[in-house]
């Protein structure tokens, strides 16, 4: 390969420790199948050695003086709590001065005092996956005996509280919880979480009913959310989030859509102009284009053979991150929304448009929506923004413009 020049930006490669093994079986879960990708290796966990490579390389790979680990699944704390103590160790060891940033993301079922005083004690910010009050959340997060979740995880969000552990909740939005925002909402409010991220579940089946790549035809699953109630969703949402919550709750899209505004990094790679920056490392060093992408096409290399800087930096990568502005079809380039979802994820661009060209993003016409909704807020954000005003003045003139 060509020598790769120092990245302007941080690399971002999440790492998952253990692979696509999980306690829970998700009805939704585009990871759980990942494991047939390494059927013939029965423990499917990362090594010791692997832990010290990954690190190590990874730090290598940095041109910032703040690196961030991320730590995925699957579920991350399948590896033992002695895992993460040797990582922050070797972290030590090969940092050269840096400073060093964990976040782990959990299904919240295993943690207990232990976890959660090692994660306060370190700093680590911990996302966990909730799906909202406990008629929505169980309906598809179920652990692998079929039986419900959702007390296991408020026990490990009120164990995270109990100990002042920074933390975020990451809900997924799907075909049966969508028609409700409001409880929605409210619940992650009451729960005392001021950082959430609602993430639409779309996802097509093939034969098998096992997921298809952006490659392949299959049919919509039927726990997707559609392109109706996303738009519904959102609008409904952002109505009661602008009345009182500015600044006080930061739900993450709306975050990126007002950056978006704004002409600046919408800091999540799906409503961006480019993606690509923003990799996956499984547990034997495979590292791939993005973790929605982890499919044999998409693998970049192994750690072992390659650097991060090599496979991150290849024209293989850079082609993959610039296709998502390159491949956008006449109906999304002549929008006047473009610059505010610049066709969400690639891996959602699977309709057709009006003149039947193919490439639509299936949740295009939910996006329209809601752009449409908040653009009086969202002009009138980024002009406060502009003048650089006390944020007391955007919700003073943003209660004048909802007519209160």
């Amino acid at each position: 390969m060509n020598a790769i020049n120092p990245f302007a930006r941080p690399l971002y490669v999440m790492a998952k420790p253990a692979g696509a093994m999980c306690n829970m079986a998700c009805t939704y879960c585009y990871y759980l199948e990942k494991k047939e990708l390494y059927a013939d290796d029965p423990k499917m966990v990362m090594s010791d050695s692997m832990l010290e490579l990954y690190t190590k390389r990874y730090l290598e790979a940095q041109t910032m003086g703040i690196v961030n680990f991320t730590w995925h699944g699957g579920e991350a704390l399948m590896r033992p709590l002695s895992f993460y103590k040797r990582a922050m160790e070797l972290q030590q060891k090969y940092a050269g001065g840096r400073e060093i940033m964990n976040c782990l993301q959990t299904n919240g079922t295993l943690l207990d005092d232990e976890w959660c005083r090692f994660l306060r004690d370190n700093n680590w910010l911990v996302g966990v996956s909730i799906d909202g009050p406990q008629e929505f959340h169980d309906e598809y997060r179920r652990n692998r005996g079929g039986r419900p979740s959702f007390l296991n995880v408020m026990k490990g969000i009120r164990l995270l509280q109990k100990h002042g552990v920074e933390w975020n909740a990451m809900a997924v939005i799907n075909d049966y919880n969508a028609d409700y925002p409001l409880e929605f909402y409210n619940f992650f409010k009451d729960l005392g979480c001021h950082y959430i991220q609602f993430t639409p579940i779309v996802e097509r089946l093939k034969q098998g009913n096992r997921l298809a790549s952006v490659r392949e035809g299959g049919d919509l699953a039927p726990f997707s959310v559609t392109p109706e109630q996303w738009g519904n969703f959102l609008c409904t949402l952002f109505d009661e989030w602008i009345k009182e919550d500015v600044g006080k709750y930061y739900i993450q899209l709306f975050d990126a859509t007002l950056a978006n505004w704004a002409g600046v990094e919408p800091g999540v790679c799906t409503m961006a102009p480019q993606c690509g920056h923003a990799g996956v490392m499984e547990y034997n060093g495979d590292v791939y284009s993005c973790d929605h992408f982890v499919f044999p096409d998409y693998r970049l290399g192994n750690i072992r053979d390659t650097s991060f800087i090599e496979m991150m930096g290849s024209d293989r990568q850079l082609r993959f991150g610039a296709s998502k502005r390159d491949s956008l079809p006449r109906q999304c380039r002549q929008c006047r929304w473009l610059f505010a979802c610049n066709g969400e994820c690639p891996k959602n661009r699977f309709a057709v448009t009006a003149d039947g060209e193919p490439g639509l993003n299936y949740l295009c016409e939910g996006y329209r929506k809601f752009f449409g909704h908040v653009a009086p807020y969202m002009d009138f954000m980024k002009a406060e923004l502009d003048a650089k005003r006390p944020p007391a003045n955007v919700m003073n003139a943003l209660h004048l413009i909802d007519g209160k």
